[in-house]
C-alpha cells in the first residue's frame, strides 16, 4: 500500500516516515527542503523535492503513485514568521493544503491525516487547562488561523466529497532531528546553544507555559489515526505544562551548562499558556504519551551531543 507524507524530510515527518516503513508501507515523501533535511530521509522512501503549492507536480505524483493515505505535515511552522509574513504563511499552509485536498479527492485517497496545532489554535482566552477539543479555537497568529482554516476545509471536503480525515492538534513537539536554527523548537535551540556554551535567549519573562510532547509519541498518533478517529479532531499532548524558565533549568542540569539566560523582548503571536487534554485521543485513538519530559529531554540532549561531536 502506498502512502504519501508531505514534509517527510522534516523533524516530525521523518519520524512518521520511519514508522510507516517499519510497518511495511510504500512511502512517497514530498518535501521542498525549506526546513527539511536530506539526512533526515529514510533511504527506503521515494523522495520528491517539490513544493505542495505546485499543482502540476502534485497531479503527477498522485497520478503515478495513487496513495491510499496522505499524511500532511509540510508547513511554514514558525508563529513569528507568520506574524511578519501572513501572506507567505497562508500560501503554504492554506493554499498548499487545498492543492493536496483536491488531488486526494480526484485520486481516491482513503484518508487524509492532518498535522494541526494545539499550541497555537486555542488562543489566549482559554477557560480550561488542560484544554479539551470542545474549547472553541481563537488563534491569535496567522499560523494558528491557517491551521484552523484547513481544519474547516477538511470538514467541508468530508461533507461534500466523503473524504475521511483525522486532525491531530500537537502540543510543543520536541526530540531528535528538531532544527535548532529556526525560530520554532525551543528545546533544540536551547540544547544546541548550551552544548556549545553559547548565550541562551528567553523571549519575554520566561513564564510562558507550554506542554512538551516527545516526537516518537507524536509519530505513533499518526499511525493510529490511519484506522481510527475518522472525521474528528484530537489533541496530542501530555496534559502537563512547564514554564520556559523551568525548561531552561532542566536542560541546564542535563547539559551541565553554567550560564544564566539572556532575556529578550516577547515575541508577537505567542500565547501565554498552552496545555492540552489528551483524554479524547486515549478514548478514540488508543493513544497516550509514553515518554516523560525528563527522559525525552535526556534523549534529545544525547542526540545533539552525537551530532555536534
Amino acid at each position: 500500500m502506498n502512502v504519501l507524507v508531505t514534509g517527510g524530510a522534516g523533524f516530525i515527518g521523518s519520524h512518521v516516515v520511519d514508522r510507516l516503513i517499519e510497518k511495511g508501507y510504500g512511502v512517497i515523501v514530498i518535501d521542498n527542503l525549506s526546513s527539511g533535511k536530506v539526512e533526515n530521509l529514510n533511504r527506503n522512501a521515494l523522495f520528491y523535492e517539490q513544493s505542495i503549492e505546485d499543482e502540476e507536480m502534485m497531479e503527477r505524483i498522485f497520478s503515478l503513485h495513487r496513495p491510499e493515505y496522505v499524511f500532511h505535515l509540510a508547513a511554514q511552522a514558525s508563529v513569528s514568521v507568520s506574524v511578519r509574513e501572513p501572506a507567505r504563511d497562508a500560501k503554504t499552509n492554506i493554499l498548499g493544503s487545498l492543492v493536496l485536498l483536491e488531488k486526494s479527492i480526484k485520486h481516491g485517497v482513503k484518508k487524509f491525516i492532518f498535522s494541526s496545532t494545539g499550541g497555537a489554535i486555542y488562543g489566549e482566552n482559554v477557560r480550561i487547562f488542560p484544554t479539551p477539543e470542545t474549547e472553541i479555537p481563537h488563534p491569535i497568529s496567522p499560523y494558528g488561523i491557517a491551521k484552523y482554516s484547513v481544519e474547516m476545509y477538511l470538514d467541508f471536503f468530508a461533507k461534500e466529497y466523503g473524504l475521511k480525515y483525522t486532525v491531530l492538534r500537537y502540543a510543543n513537539v520536541y526530540g531528535p532531528r528538531q532544527d535548532p536554527h529556526g525560530e520554532a523548537g525551543v528545546v533544540a535551540i536551547f540544547t544546541e546553544r548550551m552544548l556549545k556554551g553559547e548565550e541562551v535567549h528567553i523571549f519575554g519573562d520566561g513564564e510562558y507555559v507550554r506542554d512538551y510532547v516527545y516526537v516518537d509519541d507524536v509519530a505513533e498518533s499518526n499511525l493510529l489515526a490511519m484506522e481510527r478517529g475518522d472525521n474528528d479532531v484530537f489533541n496530542i499532548g501530555t496534559g502537563k505544562g512547564i514554564t520556559v524558565n523551568e525548561l531552561f533549568r532542566m536542560l541546564k542540569e542535563i547539559t551541565g551548562y553554567d550560564r544564566e539566560p539572556v532575556y529578550k523582548p516577547p515575541r508577537k503571536g505567542d500565547v501565554r499558556k498552552s496545555i492540552l487534554d489528551w483524554t479524547k485521543a486515549k478514548e478514540k485513538l488508543g493513544w497516550e504519551p509514553k515518554i516523560p519530559l525528563e527522559e525525552g529531554l535526556r534523549l534529545t540532549v544525547e542526540y545533539f551531543r552525537k551530532t555536534l561531536d
